[in-house]
């Protein structure tokens, strides 16, 4: 179906960053250079309108919220000029940062003197907080000044907040001129260069950011402190020197070039390799560049989602063991994709190679973009990769890392689309220009031949057709324009086996230039071009774009027998809201079956959706798996699920019967009315998916937190008589994660006398009602079992009854839930 070209075109004023004049031009740096995001005006009705976005609601409704949850006021209180307590995090400070780098961005492209303004009287309250020696940190100023608690736990992120506050500080500069808050980060920066060092504190951060912010304050500058002040930070980590390693959580078990795994925190973990790519780039430090390498390898190979997604547990917010990459509790924190997005790319600036690229994209058109709602003021923190029942994105966060990193994300995106490499004009084909997204729009691009224009028109990533227009402002010699030729399009879903296509298609992109086609002759995943440029000359690429079945290695357990959906760069999902009776983790499609893609206007603020005959199942009584049968099935993209409601969500659809979560058996306990002392998720009770473990978070449970030590009830009416012999409980138990642990005892009572239709009665002071009474285990002495990892059985002389109560005791000071139970 042809797209309606309905978007508005943005008209973004491009503007060249300025630059402070320079103690010293860096001596070494990336090989290729990215062109700056503000001199590349999208245009298109992909990114133009979510840039908008991000200018219009999400930068005022994050300053709202900081406002609202005293993020700024505690600058106030921190100057003196405010009474108050401290509010929030003690790493509060950096999302208020992050948000004036947005701003900047922002004000970069788009003017706008009241948000100036606005962000100029931030400033103001910013600065009247700095300590005189340049220190800046509210949570040490409150309700006075700490100076002896400064450094001694490094794990409240002084020095992560600091980090942003350069970033923030140079962006603003940047965009308006004003050296404000650039001279606040360099008193900071001052200050902190003269405390750490190899001859001074030796310790690291306990959350790696600082390094990148350094970085970019050097190159503004060229001072060369800051630089070296990076590195020293990178150097440190695994090293003890006196204080005590952090471990794997921080990257601090070993020391960073010795480092081929990703382990620990996934946002800690990706900030410092970019920072390593910094500074690799900048002092030609090979032995970084081997372990970056090393540690991407790993990541792409082993420990990436199918969305670009990284860090698969809650716990620890960060990598799990290789091939550890569950669907249910993913955790993919946003963060953490910004952060692979911003590796990637330096990865790339680093060698030329489109796999890095690849990455990029699958990241910002999938396992990011989910992190914001379509009207840009709702957020994700974890981005799973299947539920239940339904999630919603939230406003905010008392941890709000994830909307501030939006917010200054977003605008900077247009930056990755275009690169180049310079020498002098007798350089030849080693120049030219580098296209790495396509994107509508135009862009401005230096270069040794002058400044060159290059204009692109595309409806991707809904269609693979791209024409990009070259227009040299003069003649000059000839030089290269790279266009990257997506591994997607050439039966690579990502740059290693860990994913892979069912079918190879023999379809290729086809490549004109001025309308004549050139073979595909790819370099590093480029197309490589090199003539002597004239205006108006034209490069048109056709990628196609079939739907395509991805599968993962066998060694992901959660993906065996299961099948993800993506066609150009995005991946889908299958959600409740196009699917029949909301349920889509009931189904599932078999590898012949066709699948057809359809561009709707309308839906979703304009998206392409797959179509598909499935085929639902249920259990049967004997717990066999049955198919019954076929539906029509849509998925939408997985960047726009979570707007139209609660329900059921799913990434990878299953490939057969056995791989669904199929509708459950009419058993006794399933159809009985169930009623409850509290709690919620009453439906997992009787779903009938058996857990791996008592800690198994993959599949739905029941719980009674946040209630702890008391007397709780369960109680099943059946819709008939039934005579009853046995139940089973499979407990659940979180220790090390929560506060649900095996209960201290547990009963079980049957109603005599009355009938089904008579009112549930409540249990007072957890004595038993005339007409409750205990069953008799048929073993004397049995147990009522609460042991972990298992059903826990009681069988008993069989009763005839209408109902029964399970009656649990909590554990002292700790709650408890239960996974499944069943009645025979």
């Amino acid at each position: 179906m042809a797209q309606t070209k309905q978007c508005m075109t943005m008209t973004l004023l491009a503007l060249v960053p300025m630059m402070a004049a320079a103690s010293e031009a860096p001596r070494s740096d990336y090989p290729i250079k990215q062109v700056p995001f503000t001199d590349v005006r999208p245009s298109d009705c992909f990114w133009a309108p979510r840039i908008e976005t991000n200018r219009a609601v999400t930068i005022p409704h994050a300053f709202k919220k900081c406002e609202q949850t005293g993020r700024i006021s505690n600058f106030a209180v921190a100057a003196g000029t405010q009474q108050g307590k401290h509010q929030g995090y003690y790493f509060n400070d950096s999302d208020v940062y992050k948000i004036i780098e947005g701003a900047a961005y922002s004000l970069a492209n788009h003017p706008d003197p009241q948000l100036e303004t606005y962000v100029d009287g931030v400033i103001d309250t910013i600065g009247a907080a700095q300590w005189e020696d340049g220190y800046l940190f509210t949570y040490y100023s409150i309700p006075s000044k700490q100076p002896e608690k400064r450094w001694t736990d490094m794990s409240l992120h002084e020095l992560y907040c600091a980090g942003h506050m350069y970033e923030g500080a140079v962006a603003y500069y940047q965009a308006t001129g004003k050296r404000k808050f650039l001279d606040i980060a360099e008193r900071n920066a001052a200050y902190i260069c003269d405390t750490f060092g190899p001859d001074k504190k030796r310790d690291v951060p306990g959350h790696q950011e600082i390094e990148i912010g350094l970085v970019k304050l050097y190159r503004l500058t060229g001072k060369e402190k800051y630089l070296a002040t990076a590195k020293f930070f990178l150097d440190e980590r695994g090293h003890a020197h006196g204080r005590r390693l952090g471990g794997q959580y921080n990257q601090d078990h070993i020391p960073v070039i010795e480092q081929s795994e990703a382990v620990g925190h996934a946002v800690r973990a990706a900030y410092m390799y970019s920072a390593m790519a910094d500074v690799a780039a900048l002092t030609g430090a090979a032995d970084y560049r081997s372990a970056l390498e090393r540690i991407w390898q790993n990541v792409v190979g082993r420990k990436m989602y199918i969305t670009g997604g990284i860090g698969s547990r809650g716990g620890g917010e960060g990598f799990g063991q290789d091939y550890e990459l569950p669907n249910t509790v993913a955790y993919c924190e946003t963060c953490a994709a910004i952060a692979n997005a911003m590796w990637n790319h330096r990865m790339f600036l680093l060698s030329g190679d489109a796999k890095y690229m690849d990455v990029v994209e699958r990241v910002i058109y999938n396992g990011f973009l989910s992190g914001v709602s379509l009207d840009g003021d709702k957020f994700f923190y974890p981005n799973p990769l299947e539920v239940h029942s339904g999630r919603a994105r939230s406003a905010w966060f008392d941890c709000a890392c994830c909307p501030s990193n939006i917010v200054r994300f977003i605008p900077s995106i247009p930056g990755y689309a275009y690169a180049y490499k310079e020498g002098p004009r007798s350089a030849g084909s080693r120049n030219g220009i580098y296209v790495n997204l396509f994107i509508e729009g135009e862009a401005k691009i230096s270069s040794a031949n002058g400044p060159i224009r290059i204009k692109q028109e595309t409806r991707y990533p809904w269609d693979g057709k791209v024409k990009i227009t070259v227009e040299p402002t003069e003649p000059g010699e000839p030089f290269s324009i790279w266009v990257r030729i997506p591994g997607w399009a050439r039966n690579m879903p990502v740059p290693s086996d860990l994913y892979s296509y069912i079918d190879k298609i023999s379809e290729e992109p086809v490549l004109k230039v001025n309308g004549r086609q050139e073979p595909l002759v790819l370099n590093n995943g480029f197309a490589q071009i090199n003539r002597k440029w004239q205006a108006g000359d034209t490069i048109e690429l056709d990628l196609p774009m079939p739907v395509r079945r991805v599968v993962a290695l066998s060694m992901v357990a959660d993906n065996r027998g299961r099948v993800a959906l993506q066609r150009g760069p995005i991946v889908f999902c299958g959600e409740h809201a196009d699917n029949k009776d909301g349920e889509v983790l009931n189904l599932y499609i078999p590898d012949d079956t066709p699948l057809h893609a359809e561009y709707q206007q309308d839906l979703l603020k304009g998206v392409t959706t797959i179509a598909a005959q499935a085929i639902a199942t249920k259990r049967q009584l004997d717990g066999t798996i049955v198919p019954t049968e076929k539906r029509d099935f849509v998925a939408v993209p997985y960047y726009a699920w979570a707007h139209r409601g609660a329900g059921p969500m799913t990434v990878w659809m299953a490939r057969e019967p056995a791989r669904t979560k199929p509708s459950p058996a009419p058993t006794l306990a399933h159809t009985s009315r169930i009623t409850v002392s509290g709690g919620g998720a009453v439906s997992a009770l009787t779903d009938q998916l058996e857990p791996s473990s008592s800690i198994d978070h993959s599949n739905p449970f029941f719980h009674w937190w946040p209630r702890k030590g008391t007397t709780e009830w369960i109680q099943l009416d059946f819709k008939n008589t039934e005579k009853i012999s046995q139940v089973t409980v499979y407990w659940f138990d979180d220790t090390g994660i929560g506060e649900c642990r095996l209960p201290k005892s547990w009963r079980l009572l049957y109603r005599e006398g009355r009938t089904s239709a008579s009112p549930a009665l409540s249990l007072s002071n957890g004595s038993v009602e005339p007409q409750w009474k205990a069953v008799d285990p048929l073993i004397a002495g049995q147990p009522f079992g609460v042991e972990k990892d298992k059903f826990n059985e009681v069988t008993y002389e069989p009763v005839s009854t209408d109902a029964v109560r399970f009656e649990i005791q909590l554990a002292e000071n700790f709650s408890a839930g239960i996974h499944e139970l069943s009645i025979k």
